[in-house]
């Protein structure tokens, strides 16, 4: 089995329900996501998953590849688009993988950026 990283995309601003633009879009993909996690939950797949702050209001970036860390609030760059959420999942192969990010993607109406973990160190 091989960990995969399922980024969620997400547009570059919270409009108050998760970029979803209601209160009941937001609820109706919230159930759609709670679905499918409880499916990988039932099938032995979840590593770790979670949804992340809105980048605008909670990022900081740490830099102190110079000595004394310089920590600047927001993201790195301007953005359109931001990692709203994360899935790490265990997964069989990479064919299995795409079909799960499809999956992922109807369920939490985002695009799915979809990476390998390198095998663990140690």
């Amino acid at each position: 089995m091989t960990h995969y990283l399922f980024n969620v995309i997400g547009p570059g601003r919270d409009d108050g329900y998760g970029t979803y633009g209601s209160a009941e879009a937001q609820d109706a993909a919230m159930a759609r996501i709670g679905a499918f996690n409880e499916r990988l939950q039932r099938e032995g797949k979840i590593i770790y998953l979670n949804g992340l702050g809105a980048a605008e209001t909670t990022a900081a970036v740490v830099d102190a590849r110079e000595g004394d860390a310089v920590v600047t609030d927001g993201p790195y760059a301007e953005f359109k688009e931001y990692i709203a959420g994360l899935w790490v999942l265990d997964i069989a192969t990479r064919e299995e993988a795409l079909e799960l990010a499809a999956e992922a993607s109807r369920a939490c109406g985002r695009k799915i950026e979809l990476r390998p973990a390198h095998d663990p160190i140690g």
